[in-house]
């Protein structure tokens, strides 16, 4: 990442923040993590604890913000599939995941798609119409079963199929982007209700992987947030790389949150070391190390903010988002072109979390978390969903 116009950046970057989390569905906003008075979620967690003391003093004291209450999620049948003939990967891996969640014909669409790390607009846009004129209203969430194309030019590929493609973002992708309505609201059926067709990408470095991580996904289901169960750990991480640990301005306050069945952890280190039952891991660094002594739970997220963290080869030097998921986590995110410092086009800490908790898919809850998800690749098994119940369906 380009970190002299991230320093050049950062004192607008609070000012560019400033916006709170708000309920896109409702006329109603909730409060920012700037708050001068405490903002609990609805029926979760009310605001306690100062700052972390070894976080700077220019940080507020830390609070949670408030997330709308949703009910219901998105499910298997309401979700499509897309595989691209032209890939072995692709061919394999869509057949395994359609199987895993019962995804019938009708709901999948083939495709032959380039082989390789981005599309012209030109092939995305014969691809999209293929997309709309087989979907239609049918869906509201897509899986695609391959790692490239990840982008479409500057654009991720994910970015690019919800708000469109973005020609203009691509002279200068410093500027600001299209924002989600989809961001921070209360909504389940995102196509219907936004226009916008989530995606996600059922990507990893190999097809064992990725059939571990569909295998993961599907585990996961209604397993947290029960009565008497040990506290999934939640792991917000700062390390010594302060431009790419700017989202610990946005962190909750540390400790256990019994209704949500989760212990938040505020961490100054460069990686975890050793550590289990792992929900969240959100830190910012070029590589993070050891993750191979991380016990991830099934359904876990994790990412790093850095510049190319999307971009799924490694021309760029910096770890890609298929380390979370190769390393045992079921969903992750990054960038596929240079974002300088907007936060807005990360992953917000509490929303991802405050989503999820509340029976979110891993699809929703990392949706529901970026404002301005144009160069954001959304990488995982999109219907993982721990906190879920049974009788939701």
């Amino acid at each position: 990442m380009s970190l002299s116009v991230f320093r050049m950046l950062c004192l607008t970057l609070l000012v560019l923040w400033a916006g709170t989390l708000h309920a896109a569905d409702s006329a109603q906003p909730a409060a920012s993590v700037a708050a001068s008075s405490p903002a609990p979620h609805p029926g979760g967690p009310t605001a306690a604890a100062g700052a972390n003391s070894a976080v700077s003093a220019a940080i507020p004291v830390r609070r949670w913000v408030r997330a709308p209450r949703v009910h219901g999620r998105l499910t298997a049948k309401e979700l499509g599939l897309v595989i691209n003939e032209d890939d072995p990967y692709s061919v394999q891996i869509g057949a395994y995941y359609a199987k895993a969640r019962q995804i019938p014909a009708s709901r999948i669409l083939k495709v032959r798609l380039p082989v390789k790390p981005t599309l012209t607009p030109g092939e995305f846009a014969a691809f999209s119409k293929e997309v709309e004129a087989f979907f239609g209203q049918r869906v509201q969430g897509l899986a695609l079963s391959w790692r490239q194309p990840f982008a479409v030019n500057c654009n991720s590929i994910t970015g690019a199929l919800a708000l469109g493609y973005d020609h203009r973002l691509c002279q200068n992708t410093c500027s600001t982007s299209r924002a989600s309505t989809y961001f921070g609201g209360i909504s389940t059926r995102p196509h219907a209700d936004h226009g916008m067709r989530l995606s996600m990408l059922l990507a990893a470095s190999d097809v064992r992987s990725a059939k571990a991580m569909i295998d993961r996904g599907v585990r996961s289901d209604h397993t947290l947030g029960l009565r008497g169960a040990p506290p999934a750990q939640v792991h917000y991480v700062s390390t010594s790389d302060r431009i790419r640990s700017q989202r610990r301005l946005l962190f909750p306050p540390a400790g256990l949150v019994r209704q949500f069945g989760v212990e938040v952890h505020l961490d100054e280190t460069d990686a975890l070391q050793d550590v289990d039952r792992v929900l969240l891991y959100l830190t910012g660094r070029e590589r993070v190390e050891h993750l191979d002594t991380i016990g991830f739970l099934p359904g876990a997220l994790a990412d790093h903010l850095t510049s190319f963290g999307g971009a799924l080869e490694p021309s760029h030097g910096q770890m890609t988002a298929l380390s979370w998921i190769d390393a045992g986590a079921t969903a992750s995110y990054g960038t596929t072109s240079e974002p300088c410092s907007h936060l807005q086009k990360f992953p917000d800490p509490q929303a991802l979390l405050l989503f999820y908790v509340q029976g979110a898919t891993a699809l929703e809850a990392y949706w529901k978390s970026v404002r301005w998800p144009q160069q954001g690749l959304f990488v995982g098994e999109p219907l993982a969903a721990p906190f879920s119940r049974a009788t939701g369906g």
